[in-house]
This record gives structure tokens, C-alpha cells and sequence, in this order.
């Protein structure tokens, strides 16, 4: 591996999701034939939740990821990452399907959640049938290393959504807390497909690690803006309902850093409001959180995630793809939904 001593220019989001436009478009029609189920409301709920848009951040990573070192013997993209891309959205899909109906939400991405239309039965075990769907689809490529990749990142998520569920109205949650769930629950499926576009260019070990290295810290940043978002946008904008986090009794880390520098009485209503999920404070806990710097504090530590992910890449060939990479790192702390 070797740097080209002048990078390319890193691209915006638009470009980036065109270069990936024609693959995407290929994962996208894999996913829908392999969505099909006898049972209608299989259909129904999957097409719903699939259908509802979104970026496709992680599939497209793996993608880029392939893309950047040049695919299996330098054919580029083929169809195996294109299959392991729905792999890599379906779990995510099952993942959201589960954290709604946990988390008790009624919107995402704008539109009502699918617990909220079906019932949280359905929402669950349609999760179920997409977390079986995509090991069904992982298991055809017959590679025992995509297979422990996947097995152990889904398992990983798993005790992530627990660890979150421990940490549910716990006023005591602190940043490395907060960081433990974020890395299961956000981190390691990004972590996964990054590694797995590079695995499946038969890339050494050191190119594996480092391409796990880039998508473990570009989740963090990616994730800790998210949760910045939910105290400094607006519903129509972020495509849930503001303070989200807070009614669910989330400590995330504007709160987590308002709570640990604000003066005693201040702090007791922080916690009170999150041991009550009380969106009737959240007038008083913006108004800590603007007065700590929390929005700020935790804007640094996203960029600094975001800077660790770029620097990942140093030792990767400069291309369109790699540039693009870089590019997905800075759009992940700068954008506004």
C-alpha cells in the first residue's frame, strides 16, 4: 500500500452517492427479490421499512470500500459485494425494526415507525425473518470469514441493545457508558462493512484492519452527531420527534457532558428528567446543555472520531473510491439530518 503524495479532492455527499449510483442500484433490486416472502405481511412490513428510503450509509461502504482497492484481482465491484451489501442493510433494517418497537417510537425518517402502523408483534418478527434472510444470503457465498465477521458483529449488536436498555433512564451514565453502547449498537456493523469489502478483495491483514479501523471510528463520529442532532435540529429537518432521546430516557453525550459541569440544582433537574423521560424539561435541559458547551464538547469529539477514520486511510491508493471514503467521514459530523 502507498500514499499518492496529492489527494484527490474529497467529494459531497451527491457526488459520493454517484459514484455508487450504478451498484446501488444493483444491491437495491437484490434486496427487494430477496425480500419476497408467501406470507403477505412479511411483504408488507419489509417493503415498508425498505421502502422508506434513507441513505443507505452502510451498504454503500462496503461498496466504496471494494471500490477503493480495486475489487477481487482488480475486476472492481462484483455481484458477491453486492449481495453482501443487502447482508449488511438487512441486518440494519432488523436492527431498526427492533429498536423501535424498544424504544417505544412512533416516527423515523419523517413518516410513522412500523410499530406504530402494524403492531409491535409484527415489527418484531419481521426483524426476526430479516436477521434469518440475511445469514440465509451470507451463507451462499460459502466464505467461513464472512461468515465470522457477520455472526459476531449481529452478536455484537445484540448485547449493544441490551447494554442500551440497561442504561435506560440511568442518570449515572457516563461518556465511557455511552461509548461502550454506541460502539455495539452504531460502530461495528459500520466496522463490518468496511472490513468485509476489503476481504472480499483479498486484501492483507494490515488492509482488513485498517479498513475496520476506518468504519469503527467513522461510526462513533457518525453516531455522536446523531445524537447532537436531536438537541440542535428540528423534527421537520431530523425526521423524528426533538428530544427523542430524552423521553426515552436516553443520557446521551450533549446531557451526559451538561450533567457532569453543571452547578448542583441544575444537575438534579438534568437527572430527574432523565429517570422520568420528562420532554417538559426540555427547555431547561437545552438551556444547561447550551450553557455547558455540550453541543460543542460533543461536536469535537465527533470530528475527532471522523479525523481518526481519514487517517485510516492514509496508507490506502489515492482513487475516486478512497476520496470518497474521506468524503463520508466529513459529511457524517457536518450534515443536518
Amino acid at each position: 500500500m502507498q500514499s499518492s503524495p496529492t489527494l484527490l479532492a474529497v467529494p459531497d455527499l451527491v457526488a459520493i452517492q454517484a459514484l455508487a449510483r450504478e451498484d446501488m442500484a444493483a444491491v437495491d433490486a437484490l434486496i427487494r427479490r430477496r425480500l419476497a416472502s408467501d406470507v403477505v405481511l412479511i411483504n408488507q412490513v419489509a417493503e415498508y421499512i425498505v421502502g422508506a428510503g434513507g441513505k443507505r450509509l452502510r451498504p454503500m461502504l462496503l461498496l466504496l470500500a471494494t471500490g477503493a482497492l480495486g475489487g477481487r484481482n482488480g475486476e472492481g465491484i462484483g455481484a458477491d459485494a453486492h449481495q453482501l451489501a443487502a447482508v449488511v442493510e438487512f441486518i440494519h433494517t432488523a436492527t431498526l425494526l427492533h429498536d423501535d418497537v424498544v424504544d417505544e417510537s412512533d416516527l423515523r425518517r419523517g413518516r410513522r415507525t412500523a410499530n406504530a402502523v402494524w403492531g409491535n408483534a409484527a415489527s418484531v418478527l419481521v426483524g426476526d425473518f430479516l436477521y434469518s434472510r440475511s445469514f440465509q444470503l451470507m451463507v451462499e457465498l460459502e466464505r467461513m470469514p464472512v461468515m465470522q465477521i457477520l455472526a459476531d458483529t449481529t452478536n455484537r449488536i445484540a448485547e449493544g441493545e441490551v447494554l442500551q436498555l440497561l442504561h435506560v433512564r440511568n442518570p449515572d451514565t457516563d461518556e465511557a457508558a455511552y461509548l461502550r453502547v454506541i460502539e455495539r449498537k452504531t460502530a461495528v456493523l459500520f466496522a463490518a462493512a468496511t472490513r468485509l469489502g476489503a476481504l472480499l478483495c483479498d486484501a492483507d491483514e494490515a488492509t482488513c484492519d485498517a479498513m475496520h479501523d476506518y468504519g469503527l471510528n467513522l461510526g462513533y463520529a457518525f453516531q455522536i452527531a446523531d445524537d447532537v442532532l436531536d438537541y440542535a435540529s428540528d423534527a421537520q429537518t431530523l425526521g423524528k420527534n426533538l428530544g427523542d432521546d430524552l423521553a426515552e430516557g436516553k443520557a446521551t453525550l450533549p446531557l451526559i457532558h451538561a450533567i457532569a459541569h453543571s452547578d448542583e440544582a441544575t444537575r438534579a433537574l438534568l437527572r430527574a428528567a432523565i429517570e422520568q423521560g420528562d420532554t417538559g424539561a426540555l427547555p431547561q435541559v437545552l438551556a444547561a446543555i447550551h450553557a455547558t458547551g455540550g453541543l460543542d464538547y460533543s461536536r469535537r469529539r465527533a470530528s475527532e472520531y471522523a479525523q481518526a477514520a481519514e487517517r485510516a486511510l492514509d496508507g490506502l491508493e489515492d482513487n475516486d473510491y478512497t476520496a470518497a471514503l474521506r468524503g463520508l467521514a466529513r459529511y457524517a459530523v457536518s450534515r443536518d439530518h
